[in-house]
């Protein structure tokens, strides 16, 4: 009886949120407002801001998840953002009449039509990626990078003899284009669109992370995969539909990116893999909370630098780096594995 009585009175300690992380987006939002001066500037360089972020997240959020789960360091990642954004001109050259109408439904409808395309093939792509390139040297770090960097070099070789070596314009849906006018402050209508998509996605993320069974036995494989195996789950079968899903939002944060430069080019992805790296870095090896953090603290930095002092925006975000790294070692949201 006493026994049972004790387990009712029982209750697991609830996590701390550890807010200070998170309180560095709104201090440096703040922080820049006086040195901008004008208001309506520090408005649109905040949403323009934003709205890189939110697509760096994208392409850096499938990376930081295979990284946390499988422990794998995949150098190809900006593979599957090219082609992703290269995959969305299979809906645009049949939808043109779309992408030009006068008609937000329409242009909606091929902005998610060119999402679910990219989508479905890079998890195509990243299921066959994972079974003949990485498959082999799950475990062995340094074979992981020099395989997976050859894997990019052949993907992208293949996108030119697919589509060729010239830069391919394309062309925003004709509602996209333009800007919302708030007062003297100008914020592109993509830019917010690109906001509101990061913003879902993130959401749907930390939903299933958090709230669902598939979500647990991802956090629990990556603390301890051995007891998820000896549970009876296949963890390796976890490994690979986790790779399909790290593989697919870089295609989804590929379509965003080509709609954002408007330029098709193979080497697209693996310019911003740097990028990625640092942001995964910064936010916490394997943490996709921190990878969203760390995407905004990015993206706000570069911005403000860019507009106070262009000659320090080259390197801003290694400063930002090894500012944080100072501080915590570990990045901003350690995973306990690391």
């Amino acid at each position: 009886m006493s026994t049972a009585a004790a387990s009712a009175d029982f209750t697991l300690p609830k996590v701390k949120t550890d807010w200070l992380p998170i309180l560095l987006v709104p201090a440096f939002m703040l922080a820049a407002l006086p040195l901008v001066g004008d208001p309506s500037t520090w408005v649109t360089l905040t949403v323009a801001a934003l709205a890189m972020g939110m697509m760096i997240f994208l392409m850096a959020s499938g990376l930081t998840l295979v990284f946390g789960l499988m422990d794998v360091l995949n150098f190809g990642h900006g593979v599957f953002i090219s082609f992703g954004a290269y995959v969305s001109l299979i809906v645009l050259v049949p939808l043109a009449d779309w992408v030009e109408a006068h008609n937000v439904w329409l242009n909606i409808s091929v902005l998610l039509l060119c999402v679910l395309a990219a989508m479905l093939v890079t998890g195509a792509l990243g299921w066959a990626f994972e079974r003949v390139v990485i498959r082999p040297v799950y475990g062995m770090h340094l074979k992981q990078i020099l395989i997976t960097m050859g894997g990019m070099i052949v993907a992208e070789q293949m996108i030119h003899v697919i589509w060729g070596a010239s830069p391919i314009p394309i062309k925003l849906p004709e509602t996209f284009r333009g800007a919302f006018v708030l007062g003297d402050a100008a914020m592109e209508k993509y830019r917010v669109i690109a906001v509101v998509l990061g913003l879902t996605v993130f959401g749907a993320m930390y939903a299933v992370l958090n709230r669902t069974k598939i979500g647990l036995l991802i956090r629990a494989g990556v603390e301890n995969p051995e007891m998820v195996e000896a549970l009876g789950y296949r963890i390796r079968r976890l490994f690979v539909g986790v790779f399909i899903a790290g593989s697919a939002l870089a295609g989804l944060g590929g379509v965003l990116w080509a709609f954002y430069r408007q330029t098709l080019t193979a080497g697209m992805g693996m310019e911003v893999n740097v990028l990625i790296f640092i942001v995964i870095i910064i936010g916490g090896l394997g943490s996709v909370g921190g990878c969203f953090v760390g995407s905004l603290l990015v993206a706000l930095i570069a911005n403000y630098t860019g507009f106070l002092a262009p000659k320090l925006a080259l390197i801003s975000n290694i400063l930002l780096m090894v500012l944080i790294l100072l501080w915590r070692p570990q990045g901003l949201f350690p995973v306990a594995k690391r």
